[in-house]
């Protein structure tokens, strides 16, 4: 099936917002919405929507930021957030998000591209490294109540 990618328009907000939901099911409603304006309106943020056989895929959300960990330049391209429904996994939407976002970033004046995932995410685990992704350090994070 064909995959076709294109830019998100604030039409599309309830669309990403249901994706975004997928991807962080536990965080609240109002925290998935509240940077949705500020990417929108950015030029260092790009979301795209990948469509298979004409039906919404997937989506992409990267960004360039100054820092990237395990990056040896700046700017670096980075994948914010990366959802692909279900069904439609195993079919190269994927592979087509990320392409697209690597090549939005080159004309960023990228030359590398960075992504995190949670430690016990295996299958972002296997799917960033299927894409040609490296891992380059893992963090634990820490809390002590005062």
């Amino acid at each position: 099936m064909d995959i076709s990618i294109r830019h998100i328009g604030s039409d599309d907000r309830d669309k990403w917002f249901e994706m975004r939901k997928g991807i962080w099911p536990e965080v609240p409603d109002e925290y998935l919405h509240f940077d949705m304006d500020d990417i929108l309106a950015s030029e260092n943020n790009e979301v795209f929507f990948a469509f298979l056989g004409g039906e919404l895929a997937g989506m992409i959300e990267v960004r360039i930021r100054d820092y990237g960990e395990g990056c040896e330049t700046s700017p670096v391209g980075y994948i914010e957030a990366w959802f692909v429904y279900p069904e439609m996994r195993g079919k190269g939407v994927a592979r087509a998000l990320t392409q697209v976002a690597e090549d939005w970033a080159r004309g960023k004046s990228c030359a590398e591209m960075a992504s995190d995932t949670w430690l016990d995410n295996e299958a972002s685990i296997r799917a960033h490294l299927k894409l040609g992704y490296f891992e380059v350090e893992r963090l634990v994070h820490f809390v002590k109540r005062l």
